[in-house]
């Protein structure tokens, strides 16, 4: 079961959305908060494994902050965010506060869910325009002759860094590569510290901006 707490503050909005949770046999909304501080105290008390947190609130604390504050207090929580903004730096804000993906407000209900289970299992979840948005970015940055520290990954530091991006746990990976769990830890680890990255959104965005999933020129 997916504990979830829902941070919004809209009424109509939440109440909506619990409804739609609380009828997949998987979800289970076990709190509600209107702003980010609320949020936060009752992510305290209520241990939940997937915050849905609103962008923007604007009494109380805003959904960023929120989700800043909230990761340091408590860096086992998931946050997926939830938006009207389909911009690619509400995206890149979201991730570098501690989200673990985004999602429009606008979505079907279905894809929700979907992003939901994503990140709960773990796994980042980007909204597709938004991937749109970063491919079109990474196509840009390679006409320009934009360089990073790219180049200083290994084959296998960079076969690591697909293979998070497409959704698959340590186990998965050393299982697909035929190393040790161990050995793919000291991999992600040495590609994070050559990255400068500290998550595995963070990853799966460079990832995707560098066209390692299949996209790109």
């Amino acid at each position: 079961m997916i504990k979830i707490l829902l941070c919004d503050d809209h009424s109509v909005v939440r109440m909506g959305l619990k409804m739609l949770l609380n009828n997949h046999p998987e979800m289970e909304v076990i709190g509600e908060a209107s702003e980010g501080n609320e949020g936060i105290q009752k992510a305290l008390e209520l241990k939940p494994n997937v915050v849905v947190m609103d962008l923007s609130m604007p009494h109380g604390k805003d959904g960023l902050s929120a989700t800043s504050e909230l990761k340091k207090l408590m860096p086992e929580v998931v946050i997926l965010i939830l938006t009207m903004h389909d911009d690619e730096e509400y995206l890149f804000r979201a991730i570098q506060a501690g989200a673990s993906g985004c999602i429009l407000k606008s979505a079907p209900h279905d894809e929700l869910i979907g992003a939901i289970h994503t990140v709960a299992n773990g796994n980042a979840y980007l909204h597709p325009s938004a991937t749109k948005r970063l491919m079109e970015e990474y196509i840009v940055g390679v006409k320009q002759g934009d360089t990073d520290s790219f180049n200083l990954l290994s084959d296998r530091e960079r076969e690591v860094l697909t293979l998070i991006a497409k959704g698959y746990s340590n186990k998965e990976i050393a299982e697909q590569l035929v190393i040790s769990v161990k050995t793919v830890e000291t991999h992600k680890g040495n590609l994070m510290e050559k990255l400068q990255m500290k998550t595995r959104p963070e990853l799966v965005t460079y990832a995707l901006k560098k066209g390692l999933l299949g996209y790109g020129v």
